[in-house]
């Protein structure tokens, strides 16, 4: 997984009032005995089925409900946590035994059969899942408690794939859930992780709730990363909807709530001089913005149309916008994340020097631009994806585009970019999100740089057989030199067709009360477990 080493809706409700419903939740007298942990996430939470979506709001309530096979530490080190498992001396066969008294939060146990639905469903839908699944002959349950996949040829990231930290992540599911088509949500949340989701008291979009899971048998090793011991400290933990980041800030200074993931750039200087607050960033390989087109409809499904939008984009303005702060911000032009091996600046030079606006204007002019509208679906409730939509259109609009700006709200965002209709019946053309680092450190864990279109293809459904064959021989590459060379091959396909536009990278603090302690850090990040909290 980690190549670091080698390798308009929101808008009817004021946000004033979507925060009373919040401050109401709180103050809301709850069946709660014991430690409570209460955090303001970077979005609310809606869609609840963590292989539905790649949003990281739902990867994060995967982690707490549900458990993995396998898990990745801070070491980059794939290490065991549902099961252990062998190679066989071929390389052709991994057999994988699950651990002593692992139960469904049913009550019911864990058994071989619903992992192996569980790794069919994730594989369908996950980029490196699916390549995976390319390379596989078999995967069957020989008995209860062993998972045996046999390949059809050597293939050396099994074990990254089936344990990677992040979106999509392969967590593990009753059969009778996990044989839900994965277009379709799973209509319960039974995991075997360490927490249960309390569904009473789900309201989607103000509150999410858990509770420890008490069957729960942690792992003897210290957590590290998404691996080890995911010892719960606490009874409880509440996720609340503030949508306002002011009235959040607040919040967290008054002691209203425990934990906020995305603090506001601008009122760090106030939030690092409150002593009673930590303030860190958590996941230090940081995030990739990015624009991703619609290739399906008019005006993106014309490359040169996708050209000219791409000369007219420019990171320093982008960044500027989302972080303001130097500290925090970086101009990158590489696909696969900045410095690290497989980074290359090849085809991002007018990208990051901001130069590409004269060019842009030209080609849109030559490319047959008929005025087509671009419908952008812009989120203002999430503090990291406010200001790239409104930036980006302003740059088409001086390029020649007409823009509909559409102002919603993230969850919105997330179930409208499944939709492959026209513009005109719901769709869209362009949307923006973040990638954490390692989502995108690699061309088989980078979901967005495929070019598998409408089946199997991440959202905007690029279709590019080129990038699909370069991308069978990264994986057959024999040393880091010749993955290096088809990365950078990848990514000057990737600009040349506008696969999607990297606009940067940043870092992203998160602030706690200084009663919470054993907060973890992590490319998946916040996770819960061990985190005690004072009273």
């Amino acid at each position: 997984m980690f190549h670091f080493l080698r390798r308009g809706h929101g808008a009817i409700v004021s946000k004033l009032a979507l925060s009373a419903v919040a401050l109401t939740a709180l103050a809301s007298p709850v069946f709660a005995a014991g430690k409570t942990i209460t955090a303001v996430m970077h979005s609310d939470l809606r869609i609840i089925d963590p292989i539905f979506t790649t949003a990281y709001i739902t990867r994060d309530h995967g982690y707490m409900v549900y458990d993995t096979l396998i898990a990745t530490d801070s070491n980059f080190k794939i290490q065991p946590q549902m099961a252990d498992w062998k190679i066989s001396d071929d390389k052709l066969t991994y057999t994988f035994t699950l651990r002593d008294g692992l139960k469904w939060h049913d009550g019911t146990p864990v058994t071989a059969e619903d992992c192996v639905a569980s790794l069919q469903r994730w594989a369908k839908v996950d980029g490196m899942g699916q390549k995976l699944m390319d390379f596989t002959a078999s995967i069957e349950a020989t008995d209860a408690k062993t998972i045996t996949l046999k390949l059809k040829e050597p293939y050396g990231l099994v074990l990254d794939s089936i344990g990677k930290p992040s979106s999509r992540v392969a967590f593990m599911m009753p059969k009778r859930l996990a044989e839900t088509p994965p277009d379709k949500q799973i209509p319960e949340q039974i995991g075997s992780g360490p927490f249960k989701f309390v569904q009473a008291e789900f309201q989607p979009g103000v509150k999410a709730v858990y509770e420890k899971n008490n069957d729960y048998v942690p792992r003897k090793e210290p957590s590290s990363w998404t691996a080890g011991g995911k010892v719960v400290k606490v009874d409880r933990v509440e996720w609340v909807t503030m949508p306002d980041s002011q009235t959040a800030v607040n919040a967290l200074q008054s002691g209203d709530i425990d934990f906020m993931e995305n603090l506001p750039y601008d009122l760090l200087p106030v939030l690092e001089a409150n002593k009673e607050l930590t303030i860190e960033v958590s996941n230090k390989f940081g995030f990739q913005t990015l624009g991703r087109m619609n290739f399906l409809y008019p005006p993106f499904d014309n490359v040169k149309v996708r050209r000219a939008a791409l000369l007219a984009m420019n990171q320093k303005d982008v960044l500027d916008a989302l972080v303001g702060n130097p500290k925090y911000q970086k101009i990158c032009g590489a696909f696969f994340v900045c410095d690290t091996p497989l980074a290359t600046d090849a085809g991002a030079e007018t990208l990051v020097k901001g130069n590409g606006m004269v060019e842009a204007k030209k080609l849109l002019a030559e490319s047959g631009y008929d005025g087509t509208p671009v419908v952008i679906m812009g989120p203002g409730d999430v503090t990291t994806l406010k200001a790239q939509p409104i930036v980006a259109a302003q740059l088409l609009r001086d390029a020649g585009f007409k823009v509909d700006f559409q102002a919603t709200d993230w969850q919105t965002v997330v179930s409208r970019r499944a939709s492959q209709k026209p513009p005109k019946e719901g769709g869209w053309n362009m949307f923006f999100t973040n990638w954490v680092a390692a989502d995108v450190s690699n061309p088989i864990a980078n979901l967005s740089i495929g070019g598998q279109g409408k089946k199997g293809g991440w959202f905007g459904w690029a279709e590019d057989a080129k990038i699909e064959q370069l991308k069978d021989a990264f994986v057959r590459a024999a040393s880091l030199d010749e993955q290096k060379k088809i990365a950078a091959d990848i990514q000057k396909e990737a600009y040349e067709q506008v696969i999607y536009i990297p606009l940067g990278q940043y870092l992203l603090p998160s602030g706690w009360r200084k009663s919470l302690t054993g907060v973890l850090d992590g490319p998946a990040t916040p996770i819960f477990w061990n985190i005690d909290k004072s009273e």
